[in-house]
């Protein structure tokens, strides 16, 4: 190799390694703006929105004393130190910037304090005007958008100078590029002609490229020239090339989470105000029929409106299961030492009339001592009455549905075991999507909303538990679902009810503990079907 071929395969190196650093640091500057200083600059934008929403509610209440500006000032409050926080993280480590977001937030609390909450609590109206307390709230307020400004314009700065760090990097990496390019050339010139062709042309032409990427990133540079000087080409190229990727898909991703959030909570909100509403309302008329004209209509009416009542129940299970699916999936669990047994049996107990109705057994073993666990206990037992009310629903008449309570060194399973249909199995793996249903149960046309094990599911991860179905079709499923254990038992808060018996089978039969539990009331939720049986036996037995 010839010093001038040396020379320039070391600047052609040098070059490359210049151009990846310099583009590394310029990506890491654009993502401490994106990512940073825009997000806690929005949140402070969205401190004054809430304060300027505070300020009408407020504003409102004393013009008209609606309750509803109430509910909207207390809404408001209870978001603003949210978003106080997110701005207040930022600012940490920044000694003038922390200042300013303290003297904005105290300007905010001695407006709250001292004007907008006693407003609040006094009575509203036109009649309840009072100069000195409306000029004491407008100087408060004005206090509190001078320290707004003062902190936004600190943050337009910062952000202006981040750009401008940015903006410098990459011009940095554009002229160090340059100057090497030209180095490079200059070393060409001195070599000989051939040498002069195979290199300068291609540099030049990288040059050019890597000057005009900076207004158009899809450029990339021709991989002409000698091995080495194509392969840092190639190199650079596939830089751009995985910013360009990395950058697009951050993009899509953040579309997609966005539609999806606005579908899922234009959806929930949808069904919550335009279909419980009015359902609510029909069951309310139906319920006045039912009583006003009993003992007077035909048995064809009475049909008709049962009928009714019932399609009007599955509509209302199928939006509560959507809606509690949607708060086990949104908000965070309440976890507190639970008896994981009390809620089993307090869910074998709530079974047993269903599976009465069609002489189903159910039978329920359980430890001696107290299954500590940290849970939610509301979700974890809509879970176990989920998985109970499933078993019961997809045995076959007459049959016997298993419940098994196992404690091992540092964990607990419920094993619920049926012989009923079974699932197919090429669509175990699909058991959990939404919506979906087996094809043998809608075959046997048994109805369901597609949501129990979904939920079951969710409630499980958020108590770090997991969950396995073991299926053959035509002979039963068995889900057991595994959860840790708490240390102490002793954590367990009594429950006032009497000691369940370890080992005694609760059996859905016609027997006397059953035909005591129909006396019980229940808080079945877990599906249409099972709710609708309730209710029938409840009914059948109050006829006779």
């Amino acid at each position: 190799m010839t010093p001038a071929l040396h020379r320039l395969t070391v600047l052609v190196v040098l070059m490359a390694v210049v151009a990846i650093v310099g583009v590394l640091l310029s990506t890491r500057a654009v993502n401490s703006l994106t990512e940073e200083l825009q997000p806690a600059a929005a949140a402070n934008q969205d401190v004054l929105l809430d304060l300027t929403a505070l300020e009408g509610a407020v504003s409102n209440w004393a013009r008209s004393a609606d309750p509803a500006a109430v509910d909207e000032y207390d809404q408001l409050l209870a978001r603003l130190p949210g978003d106080q926080r997110e701005v207040r993280a930022f600012a940490e480590g920044d000694s003038a910037l922390t200042l300013l977001v303290t003297q904005q937030e105290n300007a905010i609390d001695a407006w709250v304090e001292q004007y907008a909450q006693p407003r609040v609590d006094a009575p509203g109206g036109p009649d309840s005007y009072q100069p000195r307390r409306y000029r004491t709230g407008q100087r408060l307020f004005a206090d509190v958008l001078q320290a707004h400004q003062a902190t936004a314009a600190a943050f337009g700065d910062r952000v202006r100078q981040a750009s401008a760090d940015a903006a410098w990097r990459l011009r940095g990496t554009i002229a160090a590029v340059a100057l090497l390019a030209l180095i490079s050339w200059l070393v060409v010139s001195r070599s000989r002609a051939r040498m002069l062709s195979q290199v300068s042309e291609p540099l030049v032409e990288l040059e050019r490229v890597v000057h005009l990427m900076v207004k158009d990133p899809s450029l990339r540079a021709r991989a002409d020239g000698p091995k080495e000087l194509r392969s840092v080409i190639e190199a650079l190229n596939a830089l751009a090339d995985a910013q360009a990727r990395s950058l697009a898909v951050e993009a899509k991703i953040q579309a997609s989470l966005r539609t999806l959030d606005t579908a899922k909570d234009d959806f929930v909100s949808n069904v919550s105000h335009e279909l419980r509403t009015p359902l609510t309302t029909i069951s309310g008329y139906l319920e006045v029929v039912a009583e006003e004209f009993d003992g007077v209509m035909s048995p064809r009416h009475e049909r008709i409106l049962e009928a009714s009542r019932r399609n009007v129940a599955r509509l209302k299970t199928l939006i509560d299961d959507l809606l509690t699916l949607s708060k086990a999936e949104t908000r965070s669990t309440d976890l507190e030492a639970a008896d994981l047994a009390t809620l089993v049996r307090d869910a074998v107990t709530d079974v047993r009339i269903t599976a009465a109705g069609r002489g189903i057994a159910v039978s329920f073993s359980m430890p001696e001592d107290p299954v500590p666990v940290l849970a939610d206990r509301a979700m974890l037992g809509r879970a176990m009455l989920n998985l109970l009310s499933n078993a019961v629903k997809f045995s076959l008449d007459g049959g016997r549905v298993e419940v098994d309570l196992v404690v091992a060194a540092r964990h607990v399973v419920v094993r619920v075991r049926d012989h009923g249909i079974g699932i197919p199995a090429g669509e175990l793996e699909r058991l959990g999507t939404r919506f979906f249903r087996a094809s043998n149960a809608v075959t046997n046309e048994i109805a369901g909303t597609g949501l129990g094990i979904r939920i079951v599911q969710t409630i499980v991860d958020k108590h770090a538990g997991e969950m396995r179905i073991d299926s053959e079709e035509g002979r039963g499923t068995t889900v057991s679902v595994r959860l840790p254990l708490l240390g102490d038992p002793a954590a367990l808060e009594p429950s006032g009810r009497p000691a369940w018996q370890p080992g005694v089978p609760v059996e859905g039969t016609t027997d006397e503990p059953v035909a005591a539990a129909v006396d019980e009331p229940t808080d079945q939720t877990a599906d249409e079907t099972t709710g609708q049986q309730a209710a029938d036996a409840m009914g059948e037995r109050a006829r006779n």
